[in-house]
């Protein structure tokens, strides 16, 4: 009996992205405006971020993080959006200095991911009761 498919079997993004705590916030210039917005998911090719402002695709826009990690400058552009929900941005360029910052935001953020998965502990391996 062949079992059911629920998503695709594949995804088109290279670079998974993580899905980021509430306090994960951005200041961002986009088109001459600024913004402060939540990141939704992060990765270190990109970010989805909140708001309910469109900005053009392809528009340049330039990200500034303050994160217990130190502070990460980035440019990026505008890859696709959702109206009235968000856009998907792609990093094109990111100080040498600010790409470890970005890297230990991953880490931290996948170790606390996974430490609060049900059934998990802390090293993400499965547990179980006897």
């Amino acid at each position: 009996m062949a079992a059911a498919r629920l998503g695709p079997l594949y995804s088109r993004r290279l670079i998974p992205r993580v899905e980021t705590p509430e306090g994960l916030w951005v200041c961002w210039r986009c088109v001459g405006a600024e913004d402060v917005s939540r990141v939704c998911d992060l990765s270190v090719g990109g970010l989805f971020l909140s708001t309910p402002i469109p900005r053009p695709l392809g528009a340049r826009a330039r990200l500034d993080f303050l994160v217990p990690e130190g502070q990460i400058r980035a440019e990026a552009i505008v890859q696709h959006h959702v109206p009235s929900g968000g856009l998907g941005l792609k990093f094109t360029a990111i100080t040498d200095e600010d790409c470890p910052r970005l890297v230990a935001l991953m880490d931290r953020i996948c170790s606390h991911r996974a430490s609060q998965a049900p059934g998990r502990n802390p090293a993400g391996l499965p547990t179980r009761s006897l």
